[in-house]
């Protein structure tokens, strides 16, 4: 049977009773489909086939530099030898069990703040605790310090991404609310916040908070160069983040802020118990998006003369003993951006089904 229209050429119509599995759908439904299927294939083997015998085949996966040189797979010896200068810096070995348990406080904390039911104020103070608790771990508290020169790796991305997204986060809040006040200095300078800030690459915050931020200081006072890098990270999440607030502010109907003064709430109960709620569960798929491209672009702090997880890796690769490993270093580390790129995203497609199915 065949269906005909006056803009389109006939159109078979499946036969009653057939049904198209779902892994077909898209893919084998239509010659078009067919060929670039079968194309995409023949690229995945293209690039697949000599990437499996790099990686597994005519890998190496215990022995010391020379036998890694003559062979012509990848070195996961090397990773073996590595893995813990690249995860935790030039932190003292025998007590890298202080920034592993940072990080996995820190990612307890992150999957508790993914999990609605535990959104509230009991979440806030579970996480600047479990910030604070993280910062002293690293710092050695209890026990000898440990100088935020030593630190490296993973624990610095967590630390700086994390703790600059919760930092910004009610900046973010405050900056998007003044934006739409009704007061005319107080939105002006919210205004020109947001747009200097966002109008200068982050590399420019972190020269600033590296060179200017030390001649602010009263004579004799110092900031440590971590704490620099995190305050310049906040600002300038914070000006991306109150920008998304603002335009989940703007996307809530007036009539939602007239009911609620309706009911006897005061403004600012209106603004912060009805519309700043909705506001927000409406924008946090961008929120997610800024949080991922957050958690990559710690990365940057490498010109103030700190090491996250990226350039821990280029060290290790410099290694004179191991040198030019740079593409099992870089394999290992995509992995780990990959595995918390990944999980946000999905989550972030998560949330937002969870929250469409409870608005139908």
């Amino acid at each position: 049977m065949t269906v005909t229209s006056l803009n389109s050429e006939p159109r078979r119509m499946p036969r009653r009773g057939v049904t198209v599995p779902p892994w077909r759908r898209g893919l084998l439904d239509s010659p078009a489909n067919i060929a670039i299927t079968l194309t995409y294939l023949l690229v995945v083997g293209w690039l697949g086939i000599p990437l499996l015998r790099w990686a597994i085949l005519d890998a190496t996966f215990n022995a010391d530099a020379a036998g890694c040189a003559s062979s012509g797979g990848a070195c996961w010896a090397f990773l073996g030898e590595k893995w813990r200068f690249i995860l935790f810096g030039t932190y003292p070995v025998d007590r890298q069990w202080r920034p592993a348990s940072a990080c996995l406080l820190l990612i307890g904390l992150l999957v508790a703040a993914c999990i609605p039911r535990f959104w509230g104020r009991g979440l806030v103070y579970a996480g600047l605790a479990g910030l604070v608790a993280a910062a002293m771990l690293l710092i050695g508290v209890p026990g000898p310090m440990v100088a935020t020169d030593q630190w490296g790796g993973l624990p610095v991305t967590l630390v700086l991404s994390v703790g600059a997204f919760a930092g910004a986060f009610p900046l973010a809040i405050g900056l998007a609310l003044w934006r739409r006040s009704d007061q005319g200095g107080v939105r002006w300078l919210a205004t020109a916040f947001i747009e200097i800030v966002r109008g200068v690459p982050l590399i420019s915050l972190l020269y600033m908070a590296t060179l200017l931020f030390p001649l602010m200081l009263p004579v004799g006072a110092s900031l440590d160069k971590f704490v620099r890098a995190g305050a310049a990270l906040t600002i300038f999440v914070a000006a991306y983040l109150a920008e998304i607030i603002r335009a989940g502010l703007q996307a809530v109907p007036r009539g939602q802020y007239e009911a609620a003064l309706s009911l006897g709430l005061s403004h600012r109960q209106a603004t912060l118990l009805v519309v700043l709620p909705q506001a927000l569960r409406a924008v946090i798929p961008p929120m997610v998006n800024l949080a991922t491209g957050m958690f990559q672009e710690t990365t940057l702090v490498v010109i103030i003369g700190m090491f996250d997880l990226l350039n821990t890796a280029r060290a290790a690769a410099n290694d004179p003993n191991w040198l030019g490993y740079y593409n099992e270093a870089f394999a290992f580390v995509a992995a780990i951006y990959f595995v918390f790129c990944f999980s946000l995203s999905r989550y972030s497609l998560w949330l937002e089904r969870r929250f469409g199915k409870a608005k139908r």
